[in-house]
């Protein structure tokens, strides 16, 4: 079986390609796959995370990335000219390799990767939700221009043979497609020893709007000073609003335990040495750091964003979910479960059996049943 991904690029740190090495990395050990990860933003930068080198990979150059921060007429113009050479390239390409399936991971070839008949079957594999290109409430052209594009996904998505979202909430906000199916990322399960008591709270993701860490260092600032000079906050994450997060730190007087780190490929090491995830995102495709840190025992407190802590957060059992922008909320939920250890404990093994639902077998199984189903009819 031949399966061709199309990703932006894989030098960032990020979630979604941590999922898409882990499930080369699975597709390798069935043993009867040839892979291949096309890119179009990779400009010659190495992949973040050790690809195996059994995966070919090949940037098509398209560097839809340079024309950000201009002008919304100039990057529209800049924007349609880049897709005609994307779609020629990619056509030119999937042509001459002939796969059994293409999946696009969205969105930069989702509007033309139906229309190219290589013979493939084709899979659009949603990592963000429905509403993501509203979440920011942009006003104007923009925002005008976000609405717009929000109704054409729903029109786009019923083009590919098939349409995958990673939860029951997004899937719902879709309504019934006939080609729609609900495939969760899954979590590695880890053997890293764990125990609570390390005074450690954690924060993981791309510093920028989505991941809404400035109300996490706002909590912070809430908790009681007696109580932040036994514990630390660590974020860890690069991107656009590191400096604004470092000044936010100082405006708050909470330089003595909220630190900024940068990224980190040993990220699970990270995760046991913590008592506790909080996620503060604006919204997410599957919140991939949440199983991960669970999978290791760290429970997570989160806001109710839009998509992932409903599905995965069994509240009270092995996390917390605060109404979505409640920053005292969420500052309270911190600090009780600081002052409790026993319920952190508790909470800390519970967290563990995410494996069991989201187990690395189970969802790439049923991927590739998936596959073999399509293959076969």
């Amino acid at each position: 079986m031949k399966l061709v991904y199309c990703i932006a690029s894989v030098y960032n740190p990020g979630g979604m390609e941590r999922v898409l090495l882990n499930k080369l990395r699975w597709w390798l050990r069935r043993g009867d796959c040839e892979l291949l990860v096309v890119t179009t933003d990779q400009q010659g930068r190495p992949p973040f995370y050790e690809f195996p080198p059994e995966v070919r990979m090949v940037d098509l150059g398209i560097n839809y990335t340079e024309d950000l921060g201009r002008g919304a007429l100039a990057h529209t113009l800049a924007y349609l000219r880049k897709r005609r050479l994307h779609r020629k390239a990619l056509t030119e390409l999937l042509m001459r390799e002939k796969a059994d399936f293409v999946i696009s991971l969205f969105p930069s070839e989702s509007s033309f990767i139906p229309r190219i008949k290589d013979g493939s079957r084709k899979i659009l594999e949603l990592h963000f939700n429905k509403q993501f290109r509203l979440q920011y409430n942009r006003k104007g052209l923009m925002g005008l221009a976000d609405r717009i594009r929000t109704r054409m996904d729903e029109r786009l998505v019923r083009r590919f043979d098939r349409f995958v979202v990673l939860t029951r909430q997004d899937a719902a906000m879709w309504g019934q497609l006939p080609n729609l199916s609900v495939i969760p990322n899954a979590a590695i399960a880890q053997p890293l020893p764990h125990q609570t008591g390390n005074h450690r709270v954690i924060a993981v993701g791309r510093l920028d709007y989505q991941k809404g860490f400035d109300r996490l260092l706002d909590a912070w600032a809430l908790i009681p000073e007696e109580l932040r000079k036994t514990w630390r906050l660590d974020i860890f994450g690069q991107g656009e609003w590191e400096q604004l997060l470092k000044d936010r730190i100082l405006q708050l007087g909470i330089a003595d335990s909220a630190r900024i780190n940068a990224p980190t490929s040993h990220i699970f090491e990270e995760y046991a040495a913590s008592d506790f995830l909080v996620m503060t995102s604006h919204y997410e495709g599957f919140p991939m750091v949440m199983i991960e840190a669970m999978a290791c025992g760290v429970p997570a407190v989160s806001f109710d964003f839009l998509c992932g802590p409903r599905d995965i957060i069994a509240p009270g059992l092995n996390g917390i979910i605060v109404p979505e922008g409640d920053i005292p909320a969420l500052a309270a939920e911190m600090q009780r479960l600081m002052e409790d250890p026993a319920r952190l404990e508790n909470m800390s093994a519970q967290a563990r059996k995410i494996s069991e639902a989201y187990s690395e077998d189970a969802v790439m199984g049923r991927w590739n049943l998936y596959f073999t189903d399509m293959l076969r009819k």
